[in-house]
């Protein structure tokens, strides 16, 4: 496991972890924003109304509703990113990276509605009646570029077990493990079946899930999130403050945190924000292509709202109560994870400012880092380290205390052999105070408030809801990629591995997930970024024909609404 969590790293530093890729995404929103004059606040009222049904007509063709095709789409993004993505990117980054974020919510609104509406445009309808469309379709189809196009959809089955599927269950497993004690295998095994019988229905039967889930999840974590800030209202402005003030120069070391580079938080904000609300990944417009429309700009508008509510609500709600409740600066009892584990050589404290500076070196990877792993030997008695070794224990970026050693549950006594930072015995459980992050970051927080110790069953609880809701959207992205490819005879077999893999996750080690669905994502969203930028003419004829077709077919509302293009027809 190590040996391939340090492989995956090494991957990622190559791509999501790069200076090219967040710019890239940003890029392309920015671009884009400019380009249709910013359709993300000018159209915003008039999704609202679309979403609502007010233009539906029987007629149109399509397996879903423009509510049902948000929902899909929403149960599809609001999931482990908002909930442990958001603690996963100030555990890494700092308070600072929640506003990259934001950043890359309010331009991804903008990418959204291009890929959406380009989608739903180029669409497929299957021998069976079905549609079947996302980006694949106008990469064919309009950009002529049929290995893109296969490109393109390997990698969205890739994603929709790396990012759709595992991180979800292997969160949920966790958190409830955290929370009400069930082991992982346990809660894997009965939510596999519940997928089982969900995902078999196809889109019609994910669809009548969602629109029912997602509202209820929302209303649920919402009130849970809010119950936490008014009870920590005096720091609420402070943790604005901490945000922005780390914007351009990183986050100092405070509490237990180390502190972070602007390199960390940067990319760690924009990527939480593509995970997070997957706007430019493509894969919402999958979604979104089945909807009933025969205007794609009207279904593009439509997923306009889905960065919103995904990141500049939910996400902003989950940012603010780990911030203002303190959970990201405390160290807090806890079961160590080997791959966030670190023993190193030499004694470190938290309160000598030059040890701090040190250790921040090391754990933000500056290539001035003097920190040296430790090789050698630990001797220990009744689970503690016997006084007087020269090694400090790092646990999630901070300097690990009270930490006991375990086998098979009774406390370890005698000699265990350390290699390069790591225990060679892989069976030895250490357990702690450290910090958190993740799900359990996010849990801790939640306790936080009024309704005290209960709080984390609320958002262990939300976790389940939100997470599980997207493995089943990511299980419809996986087949209709799996269409595209080879034909709807190989989707079930699809399915059958997808519920595999989504119980085998519940028990890998949760690092290793999320720096897996770090290097799933790139593959993805690259391919997607490129094809929109190329139908970028595309996309502006497309907005003016539907504000043209707007006007003939709705005069008494086309009066009401201030938009320039109807100004200029």
């Amino acid at each position: 496991m190590d040996t391939i969590n340090d492989f995956l790293v090494m991957l990622d530093g190559y791509l999501g972890s790069s200076d090219w890729f967040p710019l890239m995404l940003l890029g392309t929103g920015i671009f884009f924003t400019i380009y249709l004059r910013f359709p993300q606040l000018r159209f915003f009222r008039h999704a609202t109304k679309i979403v609502t049904g007010k233009y539906e007509k029987d007629s149109f063709k399509g397996d879903t509703t423009h509510f049902q095709s948000l929902a899909t789409a929403l149960s599809g993004t609001v999931g482990t990113g908002n909930i442990a993505g958001v603690g996963l990117a100030i555990w890494t980054g700092g308070p600072a990276a929640l506003f990259w974020m934001w950043a890359t919510a309010f331009f991804g609104m903008t990418t959204k509605f291009v890929e959406c509406t380009l989608a739903h445009k180029y669409r497929d309808i299957q021998k069976d009646g079905s549609i079947s469309g996302g980006p694949m379709y106008y990469m064919e189809k309009k950009l002529k570029m049929k290995w893109l196009a296969v490109l393109f959809a390997v990698a969205t089955v890739f994603c929709s077990i790396g990012t759709g599927n595992m991180p979800q269950i292997n969160n949920i497993a966790s958190s409830l493990f955290s929370t009400f004690k069930i082991k992982p295998w346990i809660t894997g095994g009965f939510l596999a079946v519940i997928l089982a019988l969900i995902i078999i229905g196809g889109i019609k039967r994910i669809a009548k899930f969602t629109e029912k889930v997602v509202p209820t999840m929302a209303i649920l974590y919402v009130a849970g999130a809010l119950a936490v800030i008014f009870s920590n209202l005096g720091n609420i402005i402070p943790s604005f403050k901490i945000i922005f003030s780390g914007v351009f120069s990183g986050t100092a070391a405070v509490g237990g945190f180390l502190g972070s580079t602007f390199a960390y938080v940067f990319n760690k904000g924009v990527q939480r924000g593509i995970y997070s609300n997957e706007a430019g990944q493509g894969s919402a417009a999958i979604a979104h292509s089945a909807a009933k429309a025969d205007e794609p700009v009207s279904e593009g508008m439509v997923s306009i709202l889905e960065p919103f509510i995904d990141t500049l609500v939910i996400c902003t709600l989950t940012g603010l109560t780990i911030l203002a409740s303190g959970a990201w600066i405390d160290k807090v009892p806890n079961t160590f994870q080997r791959s966030d584990m670190e023993i190193i050589q030499g004694v470190f404290v938290q309160d000598n400012p030059e040890h701090i500076r040190l250790l921040g070196d090391h754990v933000n990877k500056k290539k001035d880092d003097k920190i040296e792993t430790f090789s050698g030997k630990l001797i220990l008695e009744k689970g503690g380290l016997v006084a007087g070794q020269d090694i400090t224990i790092l646990h999630a970026h901070s300097i690990a205390e009270e930490v006991k050693f375990s086998q098979d549950g009774e406390p370890v006594t005698g000699v265990l052999v350390v290699e390069e930072g790591q225990l060679e015995n892989e069976d030895i459980v250490l357990e702690g105070k450290s910090l958190v992050h993740s799900a359990v970051l996010t849990n801790e927080a939640f306790k936080r408030g009024v309704f005290g110790d209960w709080g984390m069953y609320i958002a262990t609880i939300g976790l389940l809801l939100f997470a599980f809701s997207t493995v089943i959207s990511w299980s419809y992205y996986g087949d209709r990629a799996v269409t595209y490819l080879w034909g709807t005879k190989f989707v079930l077999p699809y399915r059958i591995v997808y519920i595999i893999t989504f119980f085998l996750a519940a028990l890998i080690d949760t690092t290793i997930i999320w720096n897996l669905a770090y290097v799933a994502i790139i593959f993805m969203t690259v391919p997607n970024l490129v094809s929109i930028i190329l139908l970028h003419k595309d996309m502006k004829q497309s907005v003016k024909d539907y504000w043209i077709k707007f006007k003939k077919e709705h005069p008494d509302d086309a009066e009401r609404i201030k938009v320039r293009e109807l100004r200029d027809i």
